[in-house]
């Protein structure tokens, strides 16, 4: 998985040679987007339900990453 796809989750190992600032905006859209479905889920127009958790694992990836990246430095 060597290209970012938004409908499909990123693995770690494509994740790792990003740089920082690609991973920082790849969170901020991930969040955005969640928010966005939080919204949609309120007025009862989520088609896919199973989004929030691959959002949620997305997100936590790329944290992970960032996080295993500043304790290189």
């Amino acid at each position: 998985m060597a290209t970012f796809r938004k409908d499909k989750p990123s693995a770690a190992s494509a994740l790792r040679p990003l740089a920082t600032a690609e991973l920082e905006k790849r969170v901020r859209e991930a969040r955005e987007e969640l928010l966005q479905l939080r919204l949609r889920k309120a007025t009862g127009a989520v088609e896919n339900s199973a989004r929030f958790r691959a959002l949620r694992r997305d997100i936590a990836r790329c944290l992970t990453v960032l996080a295993a990246q500043a304790k290189q430095k």
